[in-house]
């Protein structure tokens, strides 16, 4: 059991996807890291996720045998919380998306600049 459960699941994903290991399973299934992966999934990193007795189970995606999920990074953490609104998200360029964890549940960084949404900045993710 980790004290942040959420950064415990990124970083699982970010070392499969490093090691090209094609899933990752032993992650407590909470409502937050489903909705954390069903975002991931939508965004394309995530092939498909299930659950099964309360542990999670994610399938990266992979593109002519190289994972789509390149490099991730965890914003806020315990200690420190950092949040953006729709203004600072839309200045935010480059060929990254962030994870947001905002009142309409986490979603990736696009689709809040769509619904006009801000929150908190969970990860970065390339």
């Amino acid at each position: 059991m980790t004290n942040y459960q959420i950064g415990d699941f990124l970083i699982r994903i970010k070392n499969a996807s490093l090691a090209k290991i094609k899933e990752v399973s032993g992650v407590m299934a909470t409502s937050y890291i489903k909705q954390t992966a069903r975002a991931l999934k939508e965004a394309g990193f995530i092939e498909k996720f299930s659950e099964k007795e309360g542990i999670l189970t994610v399938a990266l995606a992979f593109r002519n045998k190289k994972p789509v999920l390149m490099d991730l990074r965890i914003i806020s953490r315990p200690g420190l919380r950092l949040y953006k609104n729709v203004e600072e998200l839309e200045k935010d360029k480059g060929p990254f998306i962030f994870l947001i964890s905002t009142s309409r549940g986490v979603i990736t960084s696009q689709k809040a600049i769509k619904e006009r949404v801000g929150g908190e900045v969970i990860a970065q993710i390339w």
